[in-house]
């Protein structure tokens, strides 16, 4: 009996079908003789954008408010960030620019032209939407890394680099109370 209500619940569910399965379609770019054009695929309306592609934050995806760079970041630059900026900068940027941000980079030592150290006064003083800039839209013999690289490691980046910097022209002051007591104590 039970075989039985399994052969007919099996026949009823092949019987079952969408009447969206039987419509008739175009495949893409296939003539059409519903629209007027001809054409089956239709035109974007005007100010449409694809999705996930709606980038109004120009802080974050330019490196800019009202057309000028920004010298803040568009989110908070954690321990994190800078690991991530690190991990990223060691992949894609010290092969040119060397792991302390020199411009020694193993590229260099094989023929390449070297670039700006970032320990210049040029690019100490530089905002960080320029650096956003630079990378998303290269400069010079740099080419761009936009589809490399995402947004948010773009800024890691920056951080670990404005990191750099200041590692290579710190000073005593620049040392916390707690840490320079502690630096002082072991030179002694």
């Amino acid at each position: 009996m039970a075989m039985r209500g399994l052969l007919l619940g099996c026949l009823l569910l092949v019987a079952c079908q969408q009447e969206m399965a039987t419509q008739p379609s175009y495949r893409p770019l296939e003539p059409s003789t519903f629209f007027a054009d001809g054409r089956a695929a239709r035109p974007l309306v005007p100010g449409t954008v694809a999705r996930g592609q709606l980038k109004t934050d120009t802080h974050f995806y330019a490196g800019q408010v009202n057309g000028q760079f920004v010298d803040t970041f568009p989110f908070p630059v954690t321990r994190a960030v800078l690991e991530r900026g690190q991990e990223r900068y060691n992949i894609y940027c010290s092969p040119c620019h060397g792991r302390v941000g020199d411009g020694e980079g193993i590229v260099v030592h094989r023929g390449f032209q070297r670039p700006a150290s970032f320990h210049i006064d040029r690019l100490r003083q530089a905002p960080v939407g320029y650096f956003f800039h630079v990378i998303t839209n290269g400069f010079g013999a740099m080419y761009d890394y936009a589809a490399r690289i995402k947004p948010a490691d773009r800024w890691a980046i920056i951080a670990y680099i404005r990191a750099l910097q200041l590692s290579q022209h710190a000073t005593l002051a620049d040392v916390p109370a707690e840490e320079r007591q502690r630096l002082l104590e072991g030179t002694q």
